[in-house]
């Protein structure tokens, strides 16, 4: 199963880089604004330190619940954790909203497109409305599959036993009891289907979006707007990281999977701007094709980041009872939530 999503996550991010190379086929720009753009060494050596400072801040953040999880303070089940995972969810929120949503209307709304049909219909809306749709088709068929997959094998285990009982929450797939249900880090069976799903499609929507922002900064010339851009990305990745490696653990994938999963997280965006290095000369961004293709595709990834962050993180844990019956975790938790949201949108400011 894992070697299959891995072998999607590849076909759909080969996808994305061909996608890009046909809009600088058939790139032609209708604007006055068309212009060559030049690499010189000036910029090239902010964008491969972007590139590094980037790559690091990717590893850092999806390995720390990895390694963290050794400790009992950064265990995913600890308190701390829970906050800083909350923090997580607010900037992968604020993302999808702030960063992401509106790049793709002003691709799609961008004078260089013809009027109809992309003038008079918001296709940026259809686009984020289809990717949160796939999403929940994915989440809701992945964890039925393994949740048939759990029923089989659990009820075997209660023949056996006969001693399991099982409760399961209507909505969110809360499990209560113990037995074979109960894992490592203290999860039901059932829990951990949920996140094991949920890091799955969060990996997906992720790579997306990743390799858009990375071919962006790597085809800018301007080196006042690489700074900025880089810093935002620094932040962004390294929570986005936290709340995909949150999740990545608590679905207790085995190590080697974790790494692979860590791995590829760490490389997408850094892939992008190789990339945009290396299509510099050639790409170019106001192309009714590249429009079109970079303006649908943040599209389906806001979709994808927003329904990930309020269904996928913040309502799992939310709606938990150790939340509901602990008011000052409550508090907390709201409280890292809004910080996480308002950190990134202030960034909008710069990038």
């Amino acid at each position: 199963m894992l070697f299959d999503r891995r072998k999607s996550i590849l076909i759909l991010f080969s996808i994305v880089f061909l996608l890009f190379r046909a809009s600088l086929v058939a790139g032609e720009c209708t604007c006055d604004s068309e212009e060559k753009r030049d690499s010189n060494k000036h910029t090239l050596k902010y964008k491969i330190g972007a590139l590094v400072i980037i790559l690091v801040s990717s590893g850092c953040g999806v390995c720390l619940p990895i390694l963290g999880r050794h400790f009992s303070a950064f265990h995913p089940q600890s308190n701390i954790f829970f906050l800083v995972k909350s923090f997580a969810a607010g900037v992968i929120l604020s993302t999808g909203f702030i960063h992401v949503l509106p790049d793709a209307f002003e691709s799609l709304t961008s004078p260089c497109l013809k009027e109809n049909p992309w003038a008079n219909f918001p296709f940026t809306g259809l686009a984020a409305m289809l990717g949160s749709i796939g999403c929940l088709i994915i989440d809701a068929f992945a964890t039925g599959h393994y949740g048939k997959l759990h029923s089989k094998t659990g009820a075997v285990d209660e023949e056996h036993s006969g001693h399991v009982h099982l409760h399961t929450h209507a909505t969110h797939g809360h499990a209560h009891g113990s037995g074979p249900d109960a894992t490592p880090q203290g999860l039901t069976e059932l829990e951990r289907i949920r996140y094991k799903v949920t890091s799955q499609v969060l990996e997906m929507g992720i790579v997306v979006h990743s390799v858009i922002i990375g071919i962006a900064l790597g085809t800018s010339q301007d080196v006042e707007s690489i700074k900025p851009l880089m810093a935002a990305l620094c932040f962004h990745q390294f929570f986005e990281g936290v709340g995909l490696g949150g999740c990545i653990v608590q679905a207790s994938f085995k190590s080697a999977s974790m790494m692979c999963m860590a791995l590829f997280f760490s490389l997408t965006t850094p892939v992008g701007i190789a990339i945009g290095i290396g299509i510099t000369n050639v790409y170019d961004e106001s192309s009714p094709t590249a429009l079109i293709v970079q303006g649908l595709l943040d599209a389906v990834a806001a979709g994808i980041l927003i329904y990930m962050a309020l269904v996928d993180l913040l309502a799992q844990d939310f709606m938990n009872p150790r939340v509901h019956n602990n008011n000052t975790l409550f508090f907390g938790a709201n409280v890292s939530l809004l910080l996480g949201a308002a950190f990134m949108a202030v960034l909008a400011i710069w990038a």
